[in-house]
């Protein structure tokens, strides 16, 4: 019965984590910025570089990983050793949980430098999206909402 629930917490967490991770991609839109008046300047791509734009570290990998590490923990020995190794696979649990959302929620970015129309240069860094590859010297709108900007055809 313990592998059935040990396998049932990890794919609860691997569920959790995958409803963590936020797009920063140039076509994707939060709620709250949906219906509302952006504006727009236009420009030229001046240079484009490869980033990593790191994951999400939020209590949520680590909490899960601690309950699942606690949970398997737990099953080992009996007495005041199962207590101890429950303590032990939950703080490792933890551990790996806080790794595992950073590591599963970490995307490739790339930095995009744009001379706008007034002269003024600007980087712009968002997620790498398969159906949008950008070219040095190509001409390209930045659209800002809220704070919020993005680089887009």
């Amino acid at each position: 019965m313990k592998p059935v629930l040990l396998i049932a917490s990890l794919t609860a967490v691997t569920l959790a984590l995958g409803g963590c991770a936020s797009s920063q991609t140039g076509d994707t839109y939060s709620r709250a910025e949906a219906r509302t008046v952006q504006t727009v300047r236009m420009g030229s791509i001046v240079t484009l570089r490869p980033v990593r734009i790191e994951g999400t570290k939020t209590a949520i990998g680590a909490g899960a990983g601690s309950i699942v590490g606690g949970v398997a923990g737990s099953g080992v020995g009996s007495g005041r050793g199962s207590a101890v190794a429950a303590v032990i696979g939950a703080v490792t649990g933890g551990l790996l949980g806080a790794a595992a959302e950073e590591g599963l929620t970490r995307t490739q970015g790339v930095e995009i430098t744009v001379r706008e129309d007034d002269g003024s240069m600007r980087a712009y860094v968002q997620a790498v999206e398969p159906n949008e590859v950008f070219r040095v010297g190509e001409r390209v709108r930045i659209l800002t909402v809220n704070g919020t900007s993005r680089v887009s055809h």
